[in-house]
C-alpha cells in the first residue's frame, strides 16, 4: 500500500507558504474590520440621550468625532504585524529554496539520455548533416557553372569546412562502433562530439545559404539558371543513350559480376530525367506567369533530378573505363604477384608468420593467380575482381608488394569506393548512418592497400540493405517518378506532394520554401 506523502515529512516542518499567507490575509481582514467599526457605529440611527445644557465659558469648542486617536492604535498594530509576518515568511522560504541541498521542492535536473537515445540522436545527426552536405554540393555546382569559381568561393569554403566537420564526426562514430573508447562516460562524450560536429557542419552551411540565394537571384528571375539546367539535361540525355550501348558491351565482353555494381542504373537515370523534364517545364511556366518563388522551387527540384541522373550515367561510364584499365593490368599483376610469392617462399623466415601459417597462406597465394590465368583462357571474366583476388592473396603474405600490385590495389579500391558513393548519393533518402560512416572510412583509407576496398564493399552492402528495408512499391525494384525523387533525397518528403527540394544549406535552411 502506498504511504501518504505527508507521512514522510519531519514533524517540525512549518506550514506551507499558502497557509501562512492565508493567516496573514485573515489578520489583515480583522484589522480592517476593526478600523471600519467606529465609522459604522457613527452613522447609526439608534437614539442617543440628550446631554443636559451646561454654561460654557469662553467660545464654544468645535464638535469632536466619537472615535479617538487611541482607538486606532491597536488595529493598526495588528495590520502591521500581519504584513510583517507574511513578508518574513516569504523571505525565509526564498532563502531556504536558494540554499537547499536536499531533494524536495527544488526542480530536478533534466534527465540524462540513455545510451540508446544518445546513439539514435547521433545517427540522425550524421544522416542529416551528410544530406545537407550532399544537397549543398549539388546546388553549388550549378551556381559555379553560371557565375564562375571566384564568385562562389565563399560558399565552397563553407562547404569544405562542413565536409571537414562531417568527416571528423564519422571518424568518431566509427571508433564508437568499434568499442573505442570503452569507458561509459567517455562513450557518452564521444556521442556528444558526434552531434556537436554535425551541428557545426550544418551551421557553416546555414550561415551562407541566404547569400547564395542573393547571388543566384532566383526570386528575381530563373531564366539564366534554367538555361544552365536545360543544357545539362540535353547533354545528359545524349550520354544516357550512349551509356546503353556501353552497358550492353559490358555484358557481352565481361563476366556477369563485372556489370553488377551498375545494374538498373540506366533505368533509374531515365526516371530522374523524366522527373527533371516535368519540373523544368513547370519552372518555365511558373516563371512566365510571374510565380517566381514557385519557379525557383521547381528549378531546384529539376537540378537535383539532372544531377542524380548524371551520377547514374557516370557510374556506368566510369565502370566501363575501369574494367578496360583492369583488363590491361591483369597480366602484369599476375607476373608481379608470382614474383612476390616466390620471394616470400624463399625468404619466409623474415616475416612475422609462423611456419605453418606461412605455408597455408602461400598455398592460397598460389591458387589465386592460377585461377585468374584459367579465367583468362576461358573467355569472359571480371578483371576488377581478378585484381582484387590477386592483391589480397599477396597482401596476406606480409612480404610487400611491387609497384604494379600497388596500382592494381588502388584501382580496385577506387572502383569500390566510387560504386558505393554513387549508390548512396542516389538513394540517400533511405540510407542510414552505418553505411555512410563505412563509406567515409573507406575514403580516408584509399591509400592503405585493400582496406578501402573492403570498407567500401561493406558500405554498399549496408546501403542496399537499408534500401530494401525502406521498401519499394514497384515490382521491378526501381522507383519511378515522385518515388524516385523521394528515395534520392531530391525532395524532402515534408508534404504529400513530395515537399520542398533540397538546396544549399544546413538543417535550418536546406528546405526553405521561400527565398529572401
Amino acid at each position: 500500500m502506498t504511504s501518504s506523502p505527508i507521512r514522510g515529512r519531519p514533524r517540525h516542518t512549518r506550514a506551507p507558504v499558502r497557509v501562512r499567507l492565508a493567516l496573514a490575509a485573515a489578520g489583515a481582514l480583522v484589522g480592517t474590520g476593526w478600523l471600519a467599526l467606529p465609522v459604522m457605529t457613527t452613522g447609526s440611527g439608534d437614539p442617543v440621550p440628550a446631554a443636559p445644557a451646561q454654561p460654557v465659558a469662553g467660545s464654544a469648542a468645535p464638535g469632536q468625532d466619537e472615535t479617538s486617536t487611541t482607538d486606532l492604535v491597536l488595529p493598526l498594530a495588528a495590520l502591521g504585524a500581519a504584513g510583517a509576518l507574511a513578508g518574513y515568511g516569504y523571505l525565509r522560504r526564498t532563502r531556504r529554496a536558494r540554499t537547499r541541498t536536499t531533494p524536495g521542492v527544488v526542480p530536478a535536473a533534466p534527465p540524462v539520455p540513455t545510451p540508446a537515445e544518445s546513439e539514435r540522436q547521433a545517427r540522425a545527426a550524421l544522416v542529416l548533416a551528410d544530406d545537407c552536405v550532399r544537397g549543398s554540393r549539388e546546388e553549388l555546382s550549378y551556381a559555379e557553372e553560371l557565375f564562375g569559381a571566384a564568385a562562389v568561393e565563399p560558399f565552397a569554403h563553407a562547404l569544405r569546412a562542413a565536409e571537414t566537420e562531417l568527416s571528423a564526426a564519422f571518424a568518431i562514430w566509427r571508433r564508437y562502433e568499434e568499442g573505442v573508447p570503452g569507458d561509459s562516460t567517455a562513450r557518452r562524450q564521444a556521442l556528444v562530439g558526434v552531434i556537436g560536429r554535425c551541428a557545426e557542419a550544418g551551421r557553416r552551411l546555414d550561415a551562407e545559404a541566404a547569400e547564395l540565394d542573393r547571388l543566384r537571384g532566383l526570386e528575381q528571375g530563373v531564366s539564366a539558371a534554367l538555361e544552365v539546367a536545360e543544357a545539362r539535361f540535353r547533354g545528359l540525355a545524349a550520354r544516357t543513350a550512349a551509356a546503353q550501348a556501353t552497358a550492353a558491351g559490358l555484358r557481352e565482353r565481361y563476366g556477369p559480376s563485372a556489370g553488377a555494381p551498375v545494374t538498373g542504373y540506366l533505368e533509374q537515370a531515365k526516371d530522374r530525367l523524366v522527373f527533371a523534364t516535368e519540373r523544368l517545364n513547370e519552372a518555365r511556366q511558373d516563371a512566365d506567369s510571374g510565380e517566381l518563388s514557385r519557379a525557383a522551387r521547381q528549378l531546384r527540384a529539376a537540378e537535383g533530378g539532372v544531377t542524380q541522373a548524371g551520377v547514374l550515367v557516370g557510374g556506368v561510364e566510369r565502370l566501363a573505363a575501369r574494367l578496360r584499365e583492369a583488363a590491361a593490368l591483369v597480366p602484369a599483376a599476375l607476373t608481379g604477384a608470382e614474383a612476390v610469392i616466390a620471394g616470400a617462399r624463399k625468404e619466409g623466415g623474415r616475416t612475422s608468420l609462423t611456419g605453418g601459417e606461412l605455408r597455408a597462406r602461400l598455398a592460397h597465394a598460389d591458387a589465386a593467380p592460377a585461377a585468374v590465368r584459367a579465367e583468362l583462357t576461358g573467355g569472359r571474366y571480371d578483371p576488377l575482381d581478378a585484381l582484387r583476388r590477386i592483391t589480397r592473396a599477396v597482401e596476406r603474405l606480409e612480404a610487400g608488394r611491387s609497384g604494379v600490385l600497388d596500382a592494381a590495389a588502388l584501382l580496385v579500391s577506387r572502383g569500390s569506393v566510387d560504386a558505393a558513393e554513387s549508390f548512396v548519393a542516389v538513394h540517400r533518402g533511405a540510407v542510414g548512418a552505418e553505411a555512410r560512416a563505412r563509406l567515409a572510412q573507406a575514403v580516408r583509407a584509399l591509400d592503405s592497400g585493400t582496406e578501402a576496398d573492403v570498407l567500401a564493399r561493406q558500405a554498399r552492402e549496408l546501403a542496399e540493405r537499408d534500401v530494401r528495408a525502406h521498401g519499394n512499391p514497384f515490382p521491378d525494384g526501381h522507383a519511378t517518378g515522385l518515388t524516385g525523387a523521394l528515395l534520392g533525397g531530391i525532395l524532402l518528403a515534408e508534404d504529400p506532394d513530395g515537399g520542398p527540394p533540397a538546396s544549399f544549406g544546413g538543417p535550418r535552411t536546406r528546405s526553405r520554401r521561400h527565398l529572401p
